[in-house]
């Protein structure tokens, strides 16, 4: 039974569940977006050209392009979860 939107406690419990949704790809892109990002400003800001004889300019892409998937199955599992709950709930007509 899903919870009841009209109370209090039932709009936290489905907030909390819509949080939940695809926790852990969206965690994993959100992380890796950030050291890309890191790694990107790197050579700038902390003049650091080599990472174990990689590029941190080209690791930094790497890390942002492998987080892009992550990011966008995150956000498609929680599209569906949300229209799967609106079927359910019986707002929406097919």
């Amino acid at each position: 039974m899903p919870p009841d939107p009209s109370t209090k406690a039932g709009r936290k419990a489905l907030r909390h569940e819509m949080r939940m949704v695809a926790v852990r790809p969206r965690r994993w892109g959100l992380w890796l977006l950030a050291i890309g990002a890191l790694l990107l400003i790197a050579p700038s800001a902390l003049d650091i050209h080599s990472l174990l004889g990689w590029s941190p300019v080209w690791l930094g892409l790497v890390a942002c392009f492998a987080a892009l998937p992550l990011l966008i199955t995150a956000a498609v599992l929680r599209r569906r979860h949300r229209r799967g709950r609106l079927k359910i709930g019986g707002t929406q007509e097919t």
